[in-house]
């Protein structure tokens, strides 16, 4: 039993990581203002939950977010402890995956570190009010979409596909405004690397507004489908 947990919190791990370096590694090697960058940076993330989900989906359930390990425990998929096991080693995964992509641009050059921002996240364009307010309602439509999908069996060979469409439309919108985080661990690690830490002070926004926005989507969920059916005790 407990081989199958840290099972699962390795493959969150891995997938986490995947995401971070291809996501972030595409928004600093492609830029998001000109030649197609912005919606390449959102094709990227999504593609990354497209591989990962076929992985380690099988294993863990492919959170690699800790906003969407938060629905899956208010819908009482999950318990607390794994909630807490899935949350620790996805920001260890995202540290992990900021880390590698640091030492990329930095053995490369091809990037100048002191002028950029390692794919983290900011309120600069929005204002703190909001950051929040977008990221509130982008996690929102992404968790409720990743609820929806998952509690339908007949849904799971697609399943990875529609979370990764759906991670990619929501950064087409978020990217401009927000930089697109509906991921704290995804906010994390880029932090800790950027600019010598000069994306610290916005990064409890994209910690608190993600986790705010899975909870109101839970809650919707389970007030469309009730408590069984949302927790997948029945089939929807």
């Amino acid at each position: 039993m407990e081989t199958n947990r840290i099972r699962k919190y390795f493959a969150e791990l891995v997938g986490t990581l995947i995401l971070v370096f291809m996501g972030c590694g595409a928004a600093v090697f492609l830029g998001c203002s000109t030649n197609g960058g912005h919606l390449a940076v959102a094709l990227a993330f999504g593609l990354s939950i497209v591989a990962a989900a076929y992985v380690i989906g099988p294993i863990s359930g492919c959170h690699i977010n800790p906003a969407v390990s938060l629905g899956m425990l208010l819908t009482k998929r999950i318990g607390i402890k794994d909630f807490t096991g899935y949350v620790v080693f996805q920001i260890i995964g995202a540290v992990m995956g900021a880390a590698l992509l640091w030492g990329l641009v930095s053995i490369t050059g091809i990037v100048d570190l002191t002028a950029g921002a390692l794919g983290a996240n900011s309120a600069a364009a929005t204002g703190v009010a909001g950051a929040v307010l977008v990221e509130i309602i982008l996690t929102f439509i992404f968790v409720l979409t990743i609820l929806g999908v998952t509690s339908d069996k007949t849904k799971g060979s697609v399943a990875g596909i529609v979370i990764g469409l759906t991670l990619a439309f929501v950064h087409i919108v978020g990217i401009p405004l927000t930089g697109t985080s509906v991921n704290p661990a995804r906010s994390i690690g880029p932090a800790i690397f950027s600019n010598v830490g000069s994306s610290l002070p916005d990064l409890w926004i994209f910690i608190v507004a993600p986790l705010i926005g899975a909870a109101i989507a839970a809650a919707v969920f389970i007030g469309l489908y009730g408590r069984k059916k949302a927790s997948g005790e029945e089939d929807i």
